[in-house]
């Protein structure tokens, strides 16, 4: 038996509570706080609010400490209906507003306003006297549901305040927003509490700052990543690393542009499906339209256009980091998880319909392979289908039902799990795509992968059969990371900064103790880098190099050079979590040794030469 909708659960009428709970305090506190809604959320609550004058973060202990006092009156909520909007007009004239007057219900009065013609009215009301013989009164316009009691509501916590429009448009007032989570055990409000810390220590926002991976500017724009040097090394390694893999499987590399004529769109459809999320168009002088890029597809396919093709050909397989460029509204941002210029890892495959199950089977295959590599490897399958009933949806419906069905086989294939989600294919084909879980068991939307037989038909596509007379090819749209900027974004936190060997941006870093030794260090910064170094010298030998001799795995490698304390030193790497320090003294240039640190370890490993330590992290090379 399937779970019921957090809307009908009990948590789900806890927190509305909780939400009116802490309405009360705030009325009660504050006399004159204006009141908007307060609904429950996905993790909690929260309640938009017009506040005499402003409040902090620190101002929540005491509404939350109000709260605690009110809910221990054992206050029933009790759902009283206006028998017609006059009826209701009274009680949030007489009744809601306490006796402080029509100005502090007035946004109760807008929304009185916005309840349409013939739905029913309600309000609830909890109310109790208490130990002094004072009666403590709250009356709000609600369609509920809620708990019985407010003595319910006894594990919550006020988390945050933030500042909401009034309906969410910008022309309107700018209101506080209490946020607050409330849970039906001590233990689930405690281990919720502790999964934000652990997410605080992981946000990739955070982190991103202080590993310098990358950054946000004002003056360049909100959702409009700049890529730090050790963030673009990152970057680099991950797309190296796919590409590799794209050559193996037959891809060809393209390059496209980052602006194009509006006619291209129009000719694909995105003009009339995705407009709202293009940004302004460019005209010039002679009168052409443009438009930044937000998706690689119809370039791809005006390459596949420029030439004759034979089904010999077939399949054809184009790649591309290609950046777009999607206007995203400014409170939908989040980091790198959404942006508004970012890089897709795309690839279109132009293919016949025989090879249509193989191709896509290889496709799913090599995002297996892809997870697999980053160590992301708790992940489900959705199969994103047509609702027949959106019109959104173009094509044939034989060609829609070819494509889920070989999308289904696919995933049987390849032994994956996966569920239909009627609603959730692109508008010109089905998708499948990957659910990733991460260490905190958030989920999250990352490669993806397209059957699609409507854009070859309205760009007119062809090959040429072996019987002579022309076909249609078919389009699998594929983008294994989604995007370079969330799959980093998600990285990040996913390993908290400490990135796995391979990716991390410095490997090793190389810490001389004092000036005299900074001259080895740097051979064995060298020797790992894969330089033609002949050995390691005691300090001031001159040693010639050899471009015959060993070169090293081409490590990157840091030295710190800095005047610190050997102890600053250890420190400051460690905060930028470099999987290895190999320090260097007077015994170590004596002995052609160095002093190796792993991350995580407690201790340090001990002194080794440098094939010894090559040794040793051999598994992660």
């Amino acid at each position: 038996m399937s779970a019921a909708p957090y809307e009908e659960s009990h948590l789900y009428r806890l927190r509305h509570t909780a939400a009116h709970l802490m309405a009360q305090a705030v009325t009660e506190l504050y006399p004159g706080a204006k009141l908007t809604l307060g609904p429950p959320i996905e993790n909690g609550f929260y309640y938009d609010i017009e506040f005499p004058e402003a409040i902090k973060e620190a101002d929540l202990a005491g509404i939350e400490n109000r709260m605690r006092e009110l809910a221990k009156l054992d206050m029933p909520l009790v759902r009283r209906e206006a028998t017609d909007r006059d009826d209701a007009r009274r009680i949030i004239r007489e009744e809601c507003s306490l006796g402080q007057g029509e100005e502090v219900i007035s946004y109760k009065l807008e929304l009185l306003d916005a309840v349409p013609e013939g739905q029913t009215i309600s309000f609830y009301e909890q109310r109790a006297t208490d130990k002094q013989g004072k009666e403590r009164l709250f009356i709000d316009l609600c369609r509920g549901p809620h708990v019985e009691s407010t003595k319910e509501v006894r594990h919550f916590k006020l988390m945050s305040i933030a500042g909401a429009y009034w309906r969410g448009d910008v022309r309107n007032k700018m209101l506080t927003r209490i946020y607050g989570t409330a849970f039906e055990t001590k233990d689930d409000l405690q281990g919720y509490l502790t999964f934000l810390e652990e997410a605080a220590k992981r946000d990739h926002r955070k982190l991103g700052r202080e590993l310098g991976l990358f950054m946000f500017s004002p003056v360049v724009g909100q959702g409009l990543p700049l890529w730090l040097p050790k963030g673009t090394v990152l970057r680099e390694t991950m797309n190296q690393f796919l590409r590799d893999e794209q050559v193996k499987r037959g891809y060809q590399g393209v390059v496209t542009p980052n602006i194009a004529s509006i006619k291209l769109y129009e000719k694909s459809g995105h003009i009339l499906t995705f407009r709202e999320k293009l940004f302004p168009f460019m005209e010039d002088p002679e009168g052409e339209t443009f438009i930044l890029k937000p998706m690689n597809c119809p370039f791809h396919i005006e390459i596949y256009r420029s030439a004759m093709r034979s089904y010999r050909d077939l399949p054809i397989r184009y790649a591309e980091f290609g950046t777009v460029y999607r206007y995203e509204q400014s409170g939908e941002l989040a980091g790198m998880l959404r942006v508004r210029g970012f890089t897709q890892d795309d690839a279109h495959l132009f293919v016949r319909p025989d090879q249509l199950l193989d191709e896509f089977v290889g496709v799913v295959d090599l995002m297996m392979q892809v997870l697999k590599r980053l160590g992301l490897n708790d992940y489900r399958a959705r199969v994103g289908t047509r609702d027949p009933e959106n019109a959104k949806y173009i094509g044939h419906d034989d060609n829609w039902r070819l494509s889920e069905e070989a999308i289904i086989e696919a995933c049987r294939r390849v032994g994956l799990d996966y569920v239909v989600s009627p609603g959730d294919a692109a508008f010109y084909g089905p998708k499948l795509d990957l659910i990733i879980k991460d260490a905190l068991g958030r989920d999250w939307q990352m490669g993806t992968v397209q059957v699609d037989y409507n854009l070859p038909e309205r760009f007119e596509l062809e090959y040429t059969g072996d019987d002579s007379k022309p076909h249609r090819p078919i389009m699998i749209h594929r983008a294994p990371f989604g995007s370079l900027e969330r799959m980093i974004g998600l990285l990040t936190e996913q390993y908290a900064g400490a990135f796995p060997f391979w990716l991390a941006p410095v490997q090793v870093a190389v810490l001389p103790i004092a000036d005299r030794h900074v001259a080895y260090a740097r051979q064995v910064a060298e020797r790992l880098q894969g330089y033609p170094v002949l050995g390691l010298a005691p300090e001031g030998e001159q040693v010639a190099a050899d471009p015959g001799a060993w070169t090293g795995p081409n490590l990157r490698v840091s030295v710190d050079e800095s005047r610190e304390t050997l102890g600053k030193k250890i420190r400051e790497n460690t905060k930028q979590k470099v999987p290895y320090l190999l320090i260097c003294g007077d015994r170590d240039c004596e002995a052609g040794t160095v002093g190796v640190r792993a991350r995580g370890e407690e201790a340090d490993l001990g002194s080794m030469t440098l094939a010894g330590f090559l040794e040793r992290i051999q598994p992660e090379l």
